[in-house]
Order: structure tokens, then sequence, then C-alpha cells
């Protein structure tokens, strides 16, 4: 934990909540991008998000810095809510949506990345949902093994084989595909 975040923290337990938006600021991005890329849905994402965020305030005593990071405790909050979203939503979609959204530029470049992410879809399609998590933590989200295997609830070593073994299988499933190109 930084420095800076780790006095932020202490302020806010002390009794300075009004500090949680320095805290909310500098995550905000981050939680976003996290549903953003599950979702796909504005709406239901900025839900998520506050929803996030208030859970966190809420709790905010529970948050023990020796117990792990403050990203990491909030990554978790988001997690958990997102599953409380797909069960309470009873959504049948899978719990890790992997579409990919790309915004249109010019008509020549969205038909190419249209296509480029129907493939990424379809190769992630053959990953497990544990492994589509990972991989979508660690390339998305940018978290380190460290970070996922506190989220995930396995261990670090655990986290890299998984991420490992996703990227072998992606690299089976997309070799042919290349191969052919």
């Amino acid at each position: 934990m930084i420095e800076e975040e780790s006095m932020i923290i202490a302020e806010i337990k002390a009794g300075h909540t009004e500090k949680f938006g320095l805290l909310y600021d500098e995550y905000f991005k981050k939680i976003y991008n996290y549903f953003f890329y599950r979702l796909h849905n504005k709406q239901v994402t900025e839900d998520l998000v506050s929803t996030t965020f208030l859970k966190a305030i809420k709790h905010f005593d529970s948050f023990n810095h020796k117990k792990g990071d403050f990203s990491v405790w909030l990554y978790r909050i988001a997690r958990n809510t997102l599953f409380d979203y797909y069960r309470t939503a009873k959504n049948t979609e899978k719990l890790v949506e992997n579409k990919i959204i790309i915004s249109p530029e010019d008509f020549q470049k969205e038909v190419f990345n249209k296509e480029l992410a129907g493939q990424v879809e379809n190769f992630l399609n053959h990953l497990t949902e544990k492994q589509r998590e990972v991989i979508l933590m660690r390339i998305w989200d940018g978290l380190s093994y460290s970070e996922i295997s506190e989220v995930i609830g396995k261990s670090e070593a655990g986290s890299k084989m998984i991420f490992y073994r996703a990227i072998e299988k992606l690299k089976s499933v997309a070799g042919p595909f290349y191969a052919a190109k």
C-alpha cells in the first residue's frame, strides 16, 4: 500500500469520512472498467460501481491493512457485488462475460475490429470461467498475481498456474487459426 493511501485510510478510520472521496477518485475508473468489461452495460455498471463504493464506506471499519491492500479489498467487494447482481437478476449469462466493446472510428476499422473482437471472444469461450476471470483481471484490469490470488481466494502460485494454463489453451486454440492465414 502506498504511504499516502495508508495515511488517507488512517484519517478515514479516525472519523474523517470526507477523505473517502480521495480513494473514490483513485479507484473509480478501475472499478468502473472492472464491471464494464464484464457487463457491457453503462447503466448497470454505474449502479454496481455505486453499490461497491457504498458497501466499502459502510463497512470501512472492517478493512484491515494487515490482511491486504485496500485495492484488493475493494476488488473483492466489486466481485461479490457482481456475483450478487447475477444472483438477484437471475441472469442466465455466464458469470464472467467476455465480449469486447470497440468504439467505431471509421467503417473499415470497425469491420476489422468487430472481426478481431469476435475472434478473441471465440478464443476466450474455450476457457473455463475461472480462467476467463483470471485473464480479465490480469490483462484488462491490470491486477498483479498477488492481487488476483487475494480476490479469487487462491494462492499466488495457483493464480499464476490458472493464467499459464489459460494462455497455453489460447495458444493451442489460436494456433491453427493463425497458421491458416
